[in-house]
């Protein structure tokens, strides 16, 4: 493969059916960046189609790869094997649900062009209801925790939507401890704390209604909170 500018990083988890159709997607707004790009899927032993999906996606598409995972690593293990196999000076990971979309690719990159060394998605919610009010206040509740437990510049550090100047995010992985859904907060913290330069995108978030979500907002916030007092803990000791 030729000089690469930019790496997509895709965690594949149990995608369902609409998982190739979201690629495209992305494949699509890649298309309109002229730069170099490549796409690694990391396919985290999913239960379901979606390694078949995947090896038949990378055979239709020329610059994607995938990284096979034998056991289920989790999310923030699957995006760090990602950027460490990525070849772009830029990488950056989306959900693929597209959730938040990929139309805001361009916008992350610009941002990293010009200087900053990670750029994190702000979310804020379409329409109203009850899910979008319960996930509005489960976020404040959570921005408000991370601002007062661990004190970084970062209001919406869960939003599955990062970029990277992948130089300097490397020594920061080896960092890491979580490999689940925290690794999102650590990578923030961590980053802030080493002194990278990081800003913030206000994305919209639009609910896909046709897929089951796995948050669990009430316990999986408490659980966040208690992992962000035992972050806050490690970083002190360490000091």
């Amino acid at each position: 493969m030729s000089k690469v500018d930019l790496s997509i990083i895709i965690p594949c988890y149990n995608e369902g059916p609409t998982f190739e159709k979201s690629v495209f997607k992305v494949v699509n707004q890649l298309n309109k960046t002229h730069t170099s790009w490549e796409i690694i899927f990391v396919e985290d032993k999913s239960q379901d189609e979606t390694r078949r999906t995947v090896e038949e996606l990378t055979k239709k598409l020329p610059r994607t790869k995938v990284i096979f995972h034998n056991i289920n690593q989790g999310r923030g293990k699957s995006v760090a094997d990602g950027i460490k196999a990525a070849k772009g000076e830029i990488c950056g990971y989306l959900d693929i649900d597209l959730e938040v979309s990929e139309k805001y690719i361009p916008l992350f990159v610009k941002e990293i062009e010009q200087g900053f060394d990670l750029a994190v998605g702000k979310r804020f919610y379409e329409g109203g209801g009850l899910s979008a009010i319960l996930r509005f206040l489960a976020s404040k509740t959570y921005a408000t925790a991370v601002k007062h437990i661990v004190s970084i510049p970062i209001e919406d550090t869960e939003t599955g939507y990062k970029f990277f100047r992948r130089i300097k995010i490397l020594p920061i992985l080896a960092k890491i401890k979580s490999r689940h859904w925290f690794w999102d907060t650590e990578i923030c913290a961590q980053a802030s704390w080493n002194g990278l330069s990081l800003t913030q995108i206000p994305v919209l978030f639009k609910r896909r209604i046709d897929k089951k979500s796995t948050v669990k907002l009430i316990p999986d916030t408490i659980d966040y909170i208690k992992n962000l007092i035992k972050l806050n803990f490690q970083a002190h000791v360490k000091k």
